[in-house]
């Protein structure tokens, strides 16, 4: 069966896009386009949507405030120009914050992330990560230098408002200027795991868990409602009951 989706953007270029992007996965299916979060109001209330790609700033009524007034909402992924909004989305329990311009491997990615959720069989081929940690590492801005961070010495990283923190074995805590999503989508899946709209942790470092904590080191993590699904189910994958 087809996801069945909504595209919501005041500026039409953005709602092309998207929909040709829509056209190129068959498993999901454009219901319809708007230009205002009023228009996709009327549209929630006659149609079943499965999957919501929501501009956040548009006259009258944004985004947000369409979310906030709508009773049983889709899953919604959010496509904006806009970084600031992050936060107050991972609130809104979003399950994916895109920024504009949207390349389409990064649009894959959260059509993938869906499908995890819902348990949809078909997952759309990505670019290969590279699995073996020990030499990889990312470069990412502290205290207005580019800071080296090897992947295998991360513990876990946290959201925290406009900032992040990554929290490696020697007990270093790095700080950055960014959103978890943008840091996530430089970690290897294999590797890391997104477990709240606030937590990533690298898999191999989990002590132990349980359907609503993880344990890395002396740190208990929450698992956020929506990611709940599957977490449990890349965790199982190595678990022996």
């Amino acid at each position: 069966m087809k996801v069945k989706c909504l595209l919501v953007d005041d500026e039409d270029l953005a709602l092309d896009i998207m929909e040709e992007y829509i056209k190129r996965i068959d498993y999901l299916q454009l219901e319809g386009r708007c230009k205002s979060a009023v228009e996709a109001l009327s549209v929630l209330n006659s149609k079943k949507i499965d999957l919501l790609f929501l501009d956040i700033q548009m006259p009258g009524l944004t985004g947000i405030q369409l979310l906030r007034n709508i009773s049983n909402p889709p899953t919604v992924i959010f496509t904006t120009a806009y970084s600031e909004y992050a936060l107050e989305s991972y609130d809104l329990e979003a399950l994916d914050y895109l920024i504009k311009p949207i390349p389409f491997e990064r649009f894959i990615k959260a059509v993938n992330r869906y499908f995890k959720l819902k348990k949809h069989d078909y997952q759309i081929p990505e670019k290969k990560e590279q699995s073996n940690t020990d030499q990889a590492f990312i470069f990412l801005k502290s205290e207005k230098k580019m800071v080296k961070v090897f992947l295998h010495e991360i513990l876990y990283i946290e959201s925290l408002r406009n900032y992040v923190s990554i929290y490696q074995e020697n007990g270093q805590e790095i700080i950055t200027l960014n959103t978890i999503s943008n840091i996530e989508e430089k970690l290897p899946e294999t590797n890391f795991l997104r477990i709240h709209r606030s937590f990533i942790i690298a898999i191999d470092k989990i002590e132990s868990f349980t359907s609503s904590l993880v344990q890395v080191e002396q740190k208990y993590i929450p698992i956020g409602r929506n990611y709940k699904s599957m977490v449990m189910d890349v965790l199982n994958q190595n678990s022996i009951n």
